[in-house]
């Protein structure tokens, strides 16, 4: 399913979509008949397409006020000045070998504020009491048996600890129903979990006294599709008058290693929106259980949203022992970046080694499980420690009572307040009315033995779990949310989990890279999908249209959101569900990426009408067809004879190059035409092709093939030339303007990489290697990596058969191998585009059995043991590789990128999935690209990953030259647009020719003023309208994100102007041709409100901060 090549693009603030549109016009030239014979049954046609400009940001003052100088930008500056064309067209080679071109006259220039600056260079004073990176450093790491508590320690009182202040105890009822695992999503809703909800609608309503918490709303939305009326009503009631609490309210409850800050947004605002609208209630509390380790960008997230306080389970034993020790299981957790307290949220830390009841009341699991209901004897499930539970009678109750209040004040010895939580439940619990009762009848007899007691001290309860913080916020005399004195403050994140021995749970960061990528696809285009819709509206209230636009598209952006939001579920994205479960989510998001397509299409066509009087929506057919491409901008034709113009009628330089069928066979039907175009920030562009005769401004693609053996030649018939040398050892290059790349002679591999401006060439070698798995009974598996030791080179008998691709535009090196095919190409273009290394590895792993396949980068920068990854594609973690760690216990989750640096350079491996990495050794990273093991790792999913597929893993890779300072926590601005242009691609969408004929089409570029470049549109979102949800709104939210700059990187040009503002943003001067008509400041899913602004008012946002705002745009 070759997905990659249809795509949208966005870069900081910038959406663009490419459309071509075709026009079937007669040819007057006579037929030549020369033309067939040449492969040239391209249609006499003009091709107009429509494009995107990453075009930026705006003319501004420097700190001293004077205006910047525009430079003047070639599309190539010329390294040959003197260099004149023997014919006087451009563009052509000069003496050098370097190519010449014409000139793209629009001066751009770099603008950031000192200002801007100041937040990434600060010192940090360290207010936290615990930073991750301290604690890993600090811990041994080892693991001792703890006795009862294995992973633990012996835990003791005195008796009258709580003769002055009572013991109070919230037990919390919940049922953790995954969103697709074992079984698909549709099939655990009508085998379990719509018995969970119908049963805890009745069960609850019978004493008052019963809890309840749920986090899934896809599920919640699920049942309450087909749910009677009085149904509805009653689980509304149970809600409001609080016995049911709704915990997070999510989706999902999201991965957090995998999942892109976008995606893990918007999981939460469809979650959120879907409870405004059906029940009128705010979640206040955050609940992640089962997440496989924990990131800081979620407690951001949530606290943005306007949640108060957080739960969090799956991190390493040790740490968990650490915390324990010390009673920091409860903390404030605290953005690294914060110098104050503004990002604090309460986060609850479960000690123990599961959330299964067994694991939750208390140290000693033999002793706990006998106070889980469900398993009394009879039942089909039973204890493993042997003991059964007994059923609560007033014999035994005096001493069941006594047995369960020391698990649980053993238990609220690790904290410091007398408040204490137990969860009762465990995956797809109270699916039966008779579990309901034998765990509620039970605990409400111990509850009322134990309150009757007075000498006992405690106080016991059912409770949710925002009864539980109250209570602790009330003991502790502070504000709900707030700081408790002498309670800690944390800053880090919790990766990597292991849950026992060495088994860390690293594999499946890399899991299924297939379906990781094509998530990040869909994503980029809902966010195009999004944004396009928005503005067609807006566009069709504005001009009285509204009864021709077709808004019932709102439904299929509601389906895409949805899927999107699903698979970012803990077992999904992840890699970790079952075969069935896997092709299930993949044919749900195949849809919503078929949908998001109509809507895309039917937004472009109203937007590029030039007058949209003649406009008409066709529900049964396209007026534009989106064809999956790879774009440069490039696009598939069939001939070799392709001139493009812009809009207005000048001529592009265009790179003619082969389509590949094979290592050493070019198709003869189809060809790559790649040109260069400015696009409109959040626009469309219109271009023209044509089938003409030869234009000096097209040139073909040189290509070389460096092969083994004379045995495989380039065949003669070929449309465009191929040459063919037999390899040898000696180093090959490949240049642009702006960086020289070396190659390995016998590898076809990257050795180094030289800037224009830097004298200094940089080792940076590309290497494959392969992981075993462990040769002991514990093997790596979809969650677990349990590697034989430290990986061994890739090795093949053939030497690769090797592909030299050199051309105005681009050039290429393309290395074939038996299980993988690399592709590194240079593009020959001014700005963020040309200065950085376009890297794509087709992985196809499915012969091999227990084995891993990795990236190397090894470097001569001077990084030493620490690299850097980031969190969610929001932030930038620091890193360490510590050798009292296994080789699995090194390696961190990345989605978006992760890099390596010392006091001269920076190299960034910006990535378009995610995956897992590391850095064994100063001056390397290392990715994992592919995983195909045989066997289950015994985390309950019963299957191994046998179900590869061939795979384009896809990446950037970024030299930077460090000018000053201490090493930073925040990308460069070039950096910030590389990873932007990597993940939102240009989306070519070809118009179909009618026999009516093509109406005029127009670029459309919706800005009047633009984002500033440290400004990240992260989505214009139009909301639901309340009544039925699936139509829109006259609202939409438009979300911003300020991105944090490293000004020690020296500044590029990056093609457009780009200035900063310290954060200020006018909306109102934004968008050309709409009115704005509501401001207001709104929570990060929409639902709480702020006092409107007035329409003109300037908004204000500090770098790293997102927020969100309801427009009225007509």
């Amino acid at each position: 399913m070759k997905l990659r090549k249809q795509v949208t693009v966005c870069g900081g603030a910038i959406f663009c979509v490419a459309v071509f549109s075709l026009y079937l016009m007669l040819d007057r030239v006579q037929h030549d008949p020369a033309r067939r014979q040449n492969g040239g049954n391209f249609p006499r046609s003009q091709i107009s397409v429509l494009q995107n400009r990453i075009e930026q940001l705006e003319q501004l003052l420097e700190e001293n006020h004077q205006i910047i100088s525009h430079i003047k930008d070639s599309v190539m500056e010329l390294t040959d000045t003197g260099a004149v064309s023997p014919s006087g067209h451009l563009p052509f080679r000069s003496a050098n070998g370097s190519w010449v071109l014409p000139f793209d006259r629009r001066p751009t220039y770099l603008a950031i504020k000192s200002q801007d600056c100041q937040f990434a260079s600060r010192k940090y004073s360290r207010v936290a009491n615990n930073f991750m990176l301290d604690v890993y450093s600090l811990l041994k790491f080892d693991n001792p048996d703890g006795g009862v508590w294995k992973q633990g320690f012996d835990i003791t009182y005195e008796a009258n600890e709580w003769d002055n202040e009572p013991l109070q105890v919230f037990v919390i009822p919940h049922s953790h129903n995954d969103p697709g695992w074992i079984k698909t999503f549709d099939k655990y809703f009508t085998d379990q979990t719509q018995h969970i909800l119908n049963n805890m609608v009745v069960k609850l309503a019978e004493d008052p006294r019963r809890k309840f918490i749920w986090s899934e709303i896809s599920y919640l939305s699920k049942w309450w599709e087909t749910a009677e009326p009085q149904k509805q009503e009653a689980m509304r009631k149970l809600i409001l008058e609080g016995q049911l609490e709704i915990v997070t309210g999510g989706w999902v409850m999201t991965d957090e290693a995998n999942a892109h800050y976008f995606a893990m947004i918007d999981q939460l605002i469809e979650g959120h929106q879907w409870l405004e609208r059906n029940i009128g209630v705010t979640p206040r509390s955050g609940w992640a259980v089962d997440p496989f380790g924990h990131s800081a960008t979620m407690p951001y997230l949530l606290k943005k949203s306007n949640l108060t306080s957080m739960l969090i389970q799956r991190i390493h034993y040790s740490i968990k022992k650490h915390f324990s020790s010390t009673r920091n299981l409860e903390f404030m957790w605290r953005q690294a970046w914060d110098t104050g307290s503004s990002t604090d949220i309460f986060c609850h830390m479960m000690p123990f080694y599961s959330y299964d009841v067994p694991h939750t009341c208390g140290p000693d699991p033999k002793i706990c499980c006998q106070f889980d209901f469900k398993r009394l004897p009879g039942g089909r499930i039973n204890c493993p420690w042997k003991v059964p539970p007994k059923p609560i009678v007033e014999a035994n109750v005096a001493e069941r009572a006594q047995l369960l209040l020391d698990q649980y004040r053993k238990k609220s010895k690790l904290y410091r307040s007398k408040v204490l939580l137990v969860p009762l439940g465990d995956d797809f619990r109270y699916d039966k009315s008779l579990e309901w009762d034998q765990q509620y009848i039970n605990y409400q007899k111990l509850f009322d033995y134990m309150n009757s007691h007075p000498e006992l001290h405690v106080q016991a309860q059912f409770g949710t779990l925002t009864d539980y913080f109250n209570a602790l916020y009330k003991t502790t005399g502070v504000a709900a949310g707030s700081r408790p004195a002498d309670f800690p403050v944390l800053s880090g994140d919790f990766f990597a989990y292991a849950d026992r021995e060495d088994h860390y749970w690293t594999g499946y960061y890399t899991s299924r890279p297939f379906y990781k990528s094509l998530d990040r696809v869909i994503e980029s285009h809902l966010r195009g999908a999004e944004i396009l819709y928005s503005l067609a509206v807006a566009t069709a209230r504005h001009e009285g249209m509204e009864g021709r636009y077709p808004v019932t598209d709102y439904s299929l952006l509601v389906d895409a959101r949805r899927a999107v939001g699903l698979f970012q579920h803990h077992d999904a994205i992840t890699g970790t569900a079952k075969e069935n479960v896997v092709i299930d989510y993949g044919n749900k998001l195949l849809r919503s990426l078929i949908g998001l397509k109509r809507v895309i299409i039917n937004a472009a066509h109203f937007l590029v009408m030039k007058n949209r009087d003649f406009y008409r929506f066709y529900q049964t057919e396209a007026f534009l067809e989106t064809q999956e491409r790879l774009c440069l901008v490039k696009v598939l034709v069939n001939t070799v004879r392709v001139r493009v113009l812009t809009e207005d009628g000048q001529t592009l330089p265009v790179q003619l190059s082969a389509q590949w069928g094979s290592a050493t066979q070019m198709s003869a039907e189809v060809f790559q035409a790649t040109f260069m175009a400015r696009l409109p920030p959040l626009g469309l562009a219109v271009f023209h092709l044509y089938d003409s005769a030869d234009s000096p401004m097209t040139l073909r693609s040189d290509t070389l093939l460096r092969l083994s053996s004379r045995s495989v030649t380039a065949r003669a018939s070929d449309p465009l030339p191929v040459h063919s040398q037999l390899a040898d050892p000696q180093s090959f290059y490949i240049s642009s303007q702006f960086l020289t790349l070396g190659f390995s002679g016998s590898t076809g591999l990257l050795e180094s990489i030289k800037r224009k401006d830097d004298s200094k060439e940089v080792k940076v070698q590309i290497q494959f290697m392969v992981y075993g798995t462990s040769p002991s009974k514990d093997k790596s598996g979809a969650y677990l990596f349990l590697p034989d030791g430290k990986p061994k080179p890739y090795n093949q008998k053939e030497p690769p058969v090797v592909r030299v691709v050199e051309g105005p535009l681009f050039s290429e090196v393309v290395a074939h191998y038996q299980h993988f095919e690399q592709t590194i190409r240079i593009h020959n273009v001014p700005g963020v585009d040309g200065l950085s290394i376009d890297i794509s590895t087709m992985v196809d792993i499915r012969d091999q059995s227990n084995k891993e396949l990795s990236m190397r980068l090894s470097t001569d920068i001077k990084s030493d043991d620490i690299f850097y990854t980031d969190l969610n594609g929001f932030q930038i973690q620091p890193r360490r590789f510590y050798q009292k760690l296994p080789v699995q216990g090194n390696f961190y989750p990345i989605s978006s990128q992760a890099y390596i640096q010392d006091s001269r350079h920076r190299l960034t491996l910006h990535t378009a999935q995610a995956l897992g990495v590391t850095s064994f050794e100063s001056g390397q990273l290392e990715v994992i690209m592919d995983r195909r093991l045989m066997q289950d790792d015994n985390r309950g999913l019963g299957q191994g990953l046998k179900d590869n597929k061939r795979t384009e893993n896809r990446f950037r890779l970024l030299l930077e030259r460090r000018s000053f300072g201490e090493p930073l926590i925040f990308p460069s601005i070039v950096s910030h647009m590389t990873s932007a242009i990597l993940n939102h691609e240009v989306l070519p969408l070809p118009v179909v020719p009618k026999r009516r004929g093509i109406p005029p089409l127009k670029t459309f570029a919706p800005l009047m003023s633009k984002f500033p470049c440290d400004f990240h549109l992260l989505n214009l979102r139009s909301i639901q309208n309340k009544q039925d949800g699936l139509t829109p709104s006259p609202y939409t939210a438009l979300l911003l994100h300020r991105l944090a700059l490293d000004c020690s990187i020296e500044a590029q040009n990056l093609g457009f102007n780009c200035t900063t503002t310290q954060g200020q943003l006018n909306v109102s001067s934004l968008f050309k041709n709409l009115d704005l008509q509501l401001l207001q400041p709104v929570s990060l899913t929409l639902m709480y409100s702020s006092t409107p602004l007035a329409n003109h008012s300037t908004i204000s946002l500090d770098p790293m901060e997102i927020s969100a705002f309801k427009l009225k745009l007509r």
